[in-house]
Formats: structure tokens, C-alpha cells, sequence
């Protein structure tokens, strides 16, 4: 994936600014979804080693990953959907108005878009989006990781402020041992109620 095969083949086409956009945090239980836009230089020199999925990356990895990212970058954006949002407007919503987001903050405004999945985004350039994307195209793959090392370092400041529910360990995903401190002390106010009506009595944390 380290070729930049797709972004080359667009930049041939006569595409300048082509944009790779994924997303972290769809099915956590708690937290935002966060939304990364990355484009990277052609330039072999500028080449970033190693850019994967950020699921099969080791923590460490995607942390040194996301700090190189960012500084090779030509742009790169980030963009959270909070869980109130997520709530009234769904989760697939909510993921596409964060991509649309992230998009729209680049510095460089990009000529194209590619996005992970089957992702289809109200926007005003053209775009393309391709399954397994993250684990495929490298600027995909850039933004997954810069999202993801986002969002963990997000709950994990979470987790000092909710003690109970294990964010510095779940980030937000639905354990054993969340889902039983919702339980017990109810929900806190990062936590998304319509994902966990099965479970939850209606009590508020205190």
C-alpha cells in the first residue's frame, strides 16, 4: 500500500489534490466519531512507510505512524460527530456529516476524494469510495490512523473524568465490564442512548 497506486493513477487523470477519508468510532458505545482527511505528497523522497489499517497496526505503530503523517502531509483535517449528534441523526449519518467536515477543513481544498466502505458524501467534487479502502489506499489508510490515535487519546482523557466504565482500556466499545458499569451507576454524558437501550435503566451518573 505504500505505492500510492490509486492516488498516482488519479493524479495521471489530471486530479492535483486527491483526498483519502476514513472514519474511527462507529460502534463504541460511548465518545464521537471521528473523521480524518489526509493528503499526502507524491514525491517518492516523502514516501511514509508502512501505512496500514490502523486495526492491524500496533498501538505504538500508529502513534509513531500518526505524528509522521502529520508532518509530511500536504493537508490533513480532523472532525468529530459527538454523541448527542450521532443520537438524533443516526450513525451512518453522523459518520458522512464528519467525513463532509473533515473534507471541507483541509487547508488544500482536494479535486478528489476517495473514501473506506461504501460511502457516498454531499460534496462538491468528485469522489469515489472502495471497500477494505483503508487497508488499500494509503491516504485512506493515513486518515484511519490519524483517527484513530485521535480518538484514543481522546477517551483516554475520558477515562480520567469516568473512572467507571474502563475508557482507557475499551475506548468506548461495549465490554463485559462497560457494559456492567452502565449498569450499576448508569450512563454517563459521552455515552450514545440509542445504542444502548437493551441495557440501560435510564439512570444518570451522578
Amino acid at each position: 500500500m505504500d505505492q500510492l497506486t490509486y492516488e498516482r493513477e488519479y493524479f495521471a487523470m489530471g486530479y492535483t489534490a486527491v483526498a483519502g477519508v476514513d472514519e474511527v468510532g462507529r460502534g463504541p458505545l460511548a465518545g464521537p466519531v471521528v473523521c480524518a482527511a489526509v493528503i499526502l505528497p507524491l514525491e517518492e523522497e516523502k514516501r511514509i512507510l508502512g501505512i496500514d489499517d490502523s486495526k492491524k497496526l500496533s498501538a505504538k505503530k500508529r502513534t509513531e505512524l500518526a505524528l509522521r503523517i502529520r508532518e509530511t502531509a500536504r493537508a490533513f483535517s480532523i472532525a468529530e460527530v459527538d454523541e448527542r449528534t450521532i443520537d438524533e441523526i443516526n450513525i451512518l449519518q453522523a459518520t458522512r456529516l464528519g467525513m463532509k467536515r473533515a473534507i471541507e477543513s483541509l487547508t488544500l481544498p482536494p479535486d478528489f476524494v476517495l473514501t473506506d466502505g461504501n460511502m457516498t458524501l454531499d460534496i462538491g467534487v468528485p469522489q469515489r469510495s472502495i471497500v477494505k479502502g483503508d487497508a488499500l489506499v494509503c491516504s485512506i489508510g493515513a486518515a484511519s490512523i490519524i483517527a484513530k490515535v485521535y480518538r484514543d487519546e481522546l477517551m483516554q482523557k475520558y477515562a480520567e473524568e469516568f473512572p467507571e466504565y474502563g475508557f482507557d482500556k475499551n475506548v468506548g466499545y461495549g465490554t463485559k465490564q462497560h457494559i456492567s458499569a452502565i449498569k450499576e451507576v448508569g450512563i454517563c454524558r459521552i455515552h450514545r442512548r440509542t445504542f444502548i437501550k437493551n441495557f440501560w435503566d435510564g439512570r444518570e451518573r451522578t
